[in-house]
């Protein structure tokens, strides 16, 4: 029998094969077929190799990961893989070999760029999912908060704490079967990411006689990990927010022995090579990769020479990154077979004690009434001071001692998953706010009869609770000038919704960015406006002290530790200021503007956007910085366990990623309205591509 390949109304693949070797096969060649550009991209980016076609502007990500040996630790990672595993993965690597030429052919951004398609590597599929998740865990955090020690004082460290970055998020929840209209439970979400173009979610249906299986594939990478419906179980994730990378102050010295590293026990060798990073259109960039007992350096800090204790040496300094793959050499792949195989949360359960990174909250049930509520993946023990800032490596104490054992829960009737501190707070610092969480929680408590259709609702919720408190200073303030006093009144009658066609939500934006900009312009806070280390690029969004109070803003306004921010005279005068605009509805400031490799089309424009970071329809923007939102929900779906059938899913964009083809953003009316399209996993209702039908794959 030959693999063959089926698409449904949306041109969502439906991939059908003999058996799993010949499945991942097809699996790698659609995603070559449909995403050529998208997962070449990813590739490269795996490699450290994206400034040969893309230039100068692409080699501080190119250092960043050279640097933090992400193809080495795919590479070591691929090698201790089971044997079935490692066959699987090859397997799909094949496939996308197999499809890149003819898939770059319909790519116009390969001769954009003038890149040609290369070879996958067996372990490339485990770079790329290096790759999206090396910043997932928020290390860069840690270089905020030592500057804001060293600038404030200690007691600062978690000033900017929003309990939450908005670098991450995603929304989750489960209903068992005594909260439904079927009597069997519901799984429902949205994960938080970049809204890409194309998207990082595909939608994908794996069928062999072993598994047959629907969810949300990452293209370059087989199987489904994230979310899935297996007929009989499904499952779905949000980012735990745990904290599982650490970074090490180093002080290296280099003589004529090499470079060393001064660790616990005293100078110890660090292995040292030379790497050069091609640059399109510029001179090559030569780099230095050190790695030492804690970690590669990531971080060049220079330090004046000095005598050492053997002669002349130069000493400098760096910050190493310390993450599980790399020391475990183990990236959980051997779990995503096995899930694909899970027929019970207790087979899913199996799968994911096998879990590495990232660290994911999981909701599970399958059609016995069985549920699953849990943590997976790896949180390392040590110090606590490791999960808040760079900790010097030579000091002892710092070093990891094991492995966190997961949290569980009991489910009882509803649990609900927003990256909130909960389940996960032990193996965390920071988490999001709990309004996302208490609002679904909410919502789902309104009702016992709950059907699939019925999650459109909590979706698309735009309540933002989280205006709460910068409104009630608001609310306290008299003396005003008729414009502000006007504003104030239309704003404490706002329902707090951030609708795409509310004046009063574009007003409260408006108000929130003007606070935000004040809060970091005043002068308790200079200090941060420029860190003093030239850290890479890579880490700006992390270090951008606008951001960092946008986020953080409700603790601000509160905080005893900046005694001389007049948090009411702030409030004032943004609200003074804010008055005198012109009205306009929030949809015309909140755009979405999805981030692309290529600059987008001359004119291309995007819709108006309902929501915010803090509501359930969480398209976030950053207030003080842009009012365009580049992160939102990167995929919707609903999963029910009574009849797999009435299960919906959709993504922003569309199934396909060609430029010109009608499924590359034919999803985006449904997304933008909250409407799912339906799951269909009866092949009879889905129409055959007749190049797939006849040819055998020779696996």
């Amino acid at each position: 029998m030959a693999s063959r390949t089926y698409r449904d109304a949306w041109g969502i693949p439906h991939l059908r094969a003999p058996d799993p070797l010949q499945l991942a096969f097809a699996q790698g060649e659609n995603a070559a077929r449909d995403r050529a550009w998208q997962i070449e991209t990813e590739r490269h980016r795996s490699q450290g190799t994206t400034a040969s076609f893309l230039g100068a502007t692409a080699v501080p990500w190119d250092r960043f990961v050279r640097r933090a040996r992400l193809d080495d630790t795919a590479r070591r990672c691929f090698g201790t893989l089971e044997e079935e595993t490692a066959a699987w993965v090859s397997a799909y690597v094949d496939g996308v070999n197999a499809g890149l030429e003819r898939g770059a052919a319909d790519a116009p951004e390969f001769a954009a760029t003038g890149l040609a398609s290369g070879t996958w590597r067996k372990w490339t599929p485990l770079g790329v999912w290096l790759a999206h998740h090396i910043l997932f865990a928020g290390f860069p955090t840690k270089l905020w908060r030592e500057e804001v020690a060293r600038r404030l004082g200690d007691e600062a460290l978690e000033l900017f704490a929003a309990d939450g970055p908005a670098t991450s998020g995603s929304n989750g929840w489960m209903v068992a079967g005594d909260r439904t209209a079927s009597g069997a439970p519901l799984i429902a979400g949205d994960p938080h990411r970049f809204i890409q173009d194309p998207g990082f979610y595909q939608q994908i249906h794996l069928s062999c006689p072993e598994y047959n299986v629907v969810g949300f594939a990452v293209p370059g990478v087989p199987g489904i990990a994230h979310f899935g419906h297996t007929g009989t179980v499904a499952w779905a994730i949000t980012n735990a927010m745990s904290d599982y990378h650490d970074l090490y102050r180093e002080r290296l010295r280099t003589s004529v022995d090499g470079i060393e590293a001064l660790g616990p026990e005293g100078w110890r060798p660090a292995a040292h090579h030379r790497e050069t990073i091609r640059v399109a259109g510029g001179d090559p960039v030569e780099i230095d990769v050190i790695e030492t007992e804690r970690g590669p350096v990531v971080i060049d800090v220079p330090a004046e020479g000095a005598e050492g204790e053997s002669g002349p040496t130069a000493l400098s300094e760096g910050i190493s990154l310390r993450y599980p793959p790399r020391v475990t050499e183990d990236l959980g792949f051997d779990a995503l077979p096995a899930l694909l195989r899970a027929r019970t949360v207790a087979d899913l359960d199996r799968a994911l004690d096998r879990w590495i990174e990232p660290v994911n909250v999981v909701h599970a049930a399958d059609t016995s009434g069985g549920l699953l509520h849990r943590v997976a993946g790896h949180v390392p023990v040590r110090h606590r001071e490791n999960g808040l800032r760079i900790v010097p490596g030579r000091r002892s104490g710092r070093e990891w001692q094991g492995r966190h054992d997961t949290p569980r829960a009991e489910v009882e009737g509803i649990a609900v998953m927003a990256n909130e501190r909960g389940l996960a707070a032990p193996l965390g610092t920071e988490f999001a706010p709990p309004y996302r969480a208490d609002r679904i929680d909410g919502l789902l408590r309104a009702s016992r009869q709950w059907a699939p259709h019925d999650m459109v609702a909590i979706h698309m919720d735009t309540q933002l609770t989280a205006a709460a408190p910068l409104l009630e200073r608001v609310a306290r303030l008299d003396g005003l000038g008729p414009e502000a006093e006007a504003l104030r009144a239309r704003l404490l009658a706002w329902n707090r919704h951030m609708d795409a066609d509310s004046t009063a939500a574009g007003d409260y934006a408006r108000l929130r960015s003007a606070v935000v900009q004040r809060v970091a312009a005043a002068p308790e806070l200079k200090s941060l406006a420029v860190p003093p280390l030239s850290y890479p690029a890579v880490f700006e969004p992390w270090l951008n002290l606008t951001a960092k109070v946008a986020f953080a803003l409700e603790n601000l306004l509160a905080t005893e530790l900046l005694p001389g921010l007049d948090s009411a005279a702030v409030v004032r005068a943004a609200l003074e200021e804010t008055a005198r605009l012109e009205p306009v509805i929030w949809g015309e400031l909140h755009r979405l503007a999805p981030s692309r490799v290529l600059p987008a089309a001359e004119g291309e424009e995007w819709p108006g956007l309902a929501g915010d970071h803090d509501c359930v329809l969480a398209t976030s923007s950053t207030p003080g910085v842009t009012d365009l939102s580049s992160r939102g929900p990167s995929a919707r779906y609903v999963w029910d366990l009574a009849r797999r059938e009435n299960s919906l899913w959709a993504v922003p964009l569309g199934a396909r990623g060609i430029p010109g083809d009608p499924h590359r953003r034919d999803q985006l009316p449904l997304w933008l309205s909250g409407q799912l399209a339906p799951v269909i996993t009866d092949f009879a209702l889905l129409v055959e591509e007749p190049e797939h039908g006849s040819r055998d794959i020779g696996i």
